[in-house]
């Protein structure tokens, strides 16, 4: 049977963004993320991607001596998106929450975004799987998307110049 979890995210500087994650739209991606979630593995992440009408990026890395360390692995999960003969019709806009995944459409594992603007190109290439439940959340989300953001290594580029990570993310009801 299908539910819904209402999430909140507590960031760094104590601001919420609070979530929906339906898992009728994409069940695999939403039982990743409610695990991670349980384990408190996304506890001390940080937003290691930005960019401004696009989107925040975070569940892959947290500061150890003030440089991004990789967190420990979660499984690969397959693409829930139309390309990958999935059916998804949450479309990419402010507040929806994806799970990332590099050029292989079954790679997605912790890592996640919320889209800071609406992004079509996205939709049926990447797993929607929630979105934001109020307004004052996607203040947040457009408040860190538009942060200063630099190239610290080759590695990252988009890096915020100032450290905004996620201290814990609460489970909040499901349904």
């Amino acid at each position: 049977m299908a539910k819904k979890y209402y999430i909140s995210i507590i960031l760094t500087n104590d601001k919420k963004i609070n979530l929906c994650l339906d898992s009728a739209i994409a069940p695999k991606s939403v039982e990743q993320f409610i695990s991670l979630v349980n384990k408190k593995f996304y506890d001390g992440t940080i937003f290691h991607r930005i960019i401004d009408n696009f989107m925040i990026q975070t569940g892959g890395y947290k500061l150890e001596d003030n440089c991004p360390d990789e967190l420990g692995e979660a499984p690969t999960i397959p693409g829930e998106f139309k390309s990958n003969g999935f059916e998804n019709n949450l479309k990419h806009e402010l507040g929806v929450i994806s799970m990332a995944r590099t050029s292989d459409k079954n790679s997605a594992t912790s890592q996640f975004f919320i889209c800071s603007a609406t992004c079509p190109w996205l939709d049926g290439e990447y797993a929607a799987f929630g979105k934001t439940t109020d307004e004052e959340s996607n203040k947040v989300v457009l408040e860190i998307s538009k942060m200063p953001t630099c190239r610290p290594h080759p590695a990252f580029s988009d890096f915020p110049v100032e450290n905004i990570g996620i201290k814990t993310i609460e489970l909040l009801k499901e349904e």
